[in-house]
């Protein structure tokens, strides 16, 4: 008995006989990250979903934000230069809920500094694509799956002196969207597989405006790692390897007041996706470096179409006393290459050791799966003490 989705999971259009998840990811409905059919193909697209709400309320802007133990995700150097010793974090996220409403996203982050110079950080990712009922060709029941994925993350970071930072991520990734069941006649399996990120972190302290200032920049090379196949031998899908960059310019207005304004741009660097006439993808199964290197001039369109495989998220934030945050962003995605484009609002809240977060996603009712979408973020900043010196 072939089993029927008649619930909503990964592309929403998709009401019919049941295939490969994978497959139709990014073809003919919305991508689990809310872009849509026009968006390059890959695996376990939720790994690039921003989880905290501090950069979610900036148009997912944060590679070279201030660090915050949420770094674990936008730009893990930047752990090397967290304040306090210990930091935890807890981001919580109802996603697509215009869609569906039993969609989510969770991230649990911790930061641990060993001495003045290195860092250790560990994160939980889990996203959950709520409950799907299962029926066979005789619309018999069949119960209910409830499909999930989730990411563990383990990171060291290094200072090099006193404004420069390295960072490397080990990924271990596992995705669970079947139960078992048979797709063209071949039997679905859940996915593991390991990823790498590689990262670095800049920062400058100045004066502009007969003001201090601090000036940084950072990079994030992620999700680095083997495809994936969710059959024996079915068609394989790259991980979303992601190069984000970005940079962050603060100014102490006052001795109450701060502005940051900070910029990213970011680029998936997996292969252009191609099809061919019966709609499968024909990018073809190139090893990790040849895809990465590959992917910045494999675009069918040239160089322009190169151009538009890159979104861009500006952002700025306000701390009045180190106390009250307000944050704007917007975050822009070609039309072609998953259209997501909306504003982005949120404000903070820091007491003692605690800072809270949220924000709230301004999309269009009528075009974005998106729209209201909210993020709540609770961190803990433990002090014990300076760390050693080494």
């Amino acid at each position: 008995m072939l089993p029927k989705l008649t619930g909503i999971v990964l592309i929403f259009s998709l009401l019919a006989p049941f295939e490969s998840l994978a497959q139709v990811i990014g073809r003919g409905g919305t991508n689990t990250n809310g872009s849509n059919s026009g968006a390059i193909v890959t695996g376990v697209p939720f790994l690039n979903i921003g989880p905290d709400s501090r950069s979610g309320a900036l148009g997912d802007a944060g590679v070279a934000l201030s660090p915050d133990v949420n770094a674990s995700f936008w730009n893990p150097s930047k752990l090397a230069f967290l304040e306090s010793n210990n930091a935890l974090g807890i981001s919580y996220s109802p996603w697509l809920h215009k869609l569906v409403p039993d969609v989510s996203l969770s991230y649990l982050s911790y930061a641990h500094k060993l001495d003045d110079r290195n860092t250790i950080g560990a994160s939980l990712r889990y996203f959950n694509l709520g409950s799907i009922q299962l029926v066979d060709e005789s619309q018999q029941d069949l119960g209910t799956y409830t499909p999930n994925e989730f990411s563990v993350d383990g990171t060291f970071a290094r200072k090099f002196g006193k404004e420069f930072s390295l960072g490397l991520t080990l990924r271990y990734i596992h995705s669970n969207l079947y139960n078992g069941t048979f797709s063209a006649g071949q039997q679905t399996n859940s996915v593991n597989d390991i990823a790498t990120d590689v990262s670095f972190f800049y920062q400058h302290p100045g004066e502009e405006l007969g003001k201090p200032s601090l000036f940084a920049f950072g990079a994030n090379i992620s999700n680095i790692g083997p495809s994936i196949s969710y059959t024996n031998n079915g068609d394989k899908y790259y991980l979303p390897t992601n190069l984000k960059v970005g940079i962050a310019n603060t100014l102490n207005i006052d001795e109450y007041s701060q502005l940051t304004f900070a910029f990213d741009i970011n680029k998936l660097l997996v292969p252009t996706t191609k099809y061919d006439a019966q709609g499968n993808i024909t990018s073809g199964n190139k090893s990790v470096p040849a895809a990465v290197f590959g992917s910045f001039s494999d675009a069918p369109g040239g160089f322009s179409e190169e151009m538009k495989e890159i979104s861009y998220s500006p952002g700025l934030e306000y701390w009045y006393n180190k106390q009250f945050a307000l944050r704007a962003g917007y975050f822009y995605e070609n039309p072609s290459k998953g259209n997501r484009q909306y504003l982005t609002l949120g404000a903070g809240l820091k007491y003692d050791i605690f800072d809270l977060d949220f924000a709230y996603l301004a999309a269009s009712q009528q075009k974005s799966p998106l729209a209201n979408t909210l993020r709540f973020s609770v961190l803990i900043n433990f002090q014990s003490g300076k760390p050693k010196t080494k």
